[in-house]
């Protein structure tokens, strides 16, 4: 017997910030064995996420923020996500004081938050430039029992459209260099190399040589 699926693509909203984390931690992971968030968090897997669920819904809105992802929904499941903002509205500055309040949420005292940003300092080596105004895509994550069935696809259209709507002329998104099967899947929606950065001391800690930036016209 056939079981009927019903895919939707909703906006996320704070009941998603559970997956939203989940996304946010195993995005950055990528293909690498230790993601920023592993960096950043000194705990086990379950104080990561329950770290992350808080600081995607906190008050302070930022590019990690649980109203900047659309979310793909199988039979009511949230099982496929990704976020686009805008750097100059929601970037480092806006993750900054949302990660105080997260801090107070989760009772993570400031030592430990400053230990953890100098373990993943090294990213601030290679992190990518954006033209102005451009639309970022970030936070591309996906369960695995429901991989390679045209999700991200489904939602890549819906949040470059959304960018489109809030007056983006280009979209940019970015992949740890050696991350060759995203780097293709972004590539099959027009997105193409553009720059990269690479840094020795970036290589040491995350075990690959940098970040590839791709760019397309919206």
């Amino acid at each position: 017997m056939q079981t009927d699926t019903r895919l939707t693509i909703v906006e996320a909203t704070p009941e998603h910030a559970p997956f939203v984390a989940w996304v946010t931690l195993t995005a950055f992971r990528s293909q690498l064995e230790r993601g920023f968030w592993d960096f950043m968090l000194d705990g086990d897997e379950a104080y990561k996420l329950r770290y992350l669920e808080a600081l995607a819904a906190t008050e302070q809105l930022h590019w990690v923020h649980y109203s900047t992802f659309l979310v793909a929904e199988v039979n009511g499941r949230p099982t496929s996500a990704l976020c686009g903002y805008f750097d100059e509205e929601l970037g480092g500055p806006t993750l900054r004081l949302a990660g105080l309040e997260a801090n107070e949420k989760t009772g993570r005292a400031e030592e430990e938050a400053i230990a953890g940003f100098e373990r993943a300092k090294p990213i601030m080596n290679v992190l990518p430039e954006h033209p102005s105004r451009a639309w970022i895509v970030e936070n591309v994550a996906t369960l695995p029992e429901f991989r390679r069935r045209g999700l991200v696809d489904r939602l890549m259209e819906r949040i470059l459209e959304r960018g489109r709507g809030r007056g983006a002329t280009v979209a940019d998104i970015s992949v740890f260099i050696g991350n060759d099967p995203a780097q293709r899947a972004y590539e099959k929606h027009g997105f193409a190399a553009v720059a990269e950065k690479r840094h020795p001391e970036f290589e040491a800690e995350y075990r690959t040589p940098g970040i590839r930036t791709l760019r397309r016209a919206l």
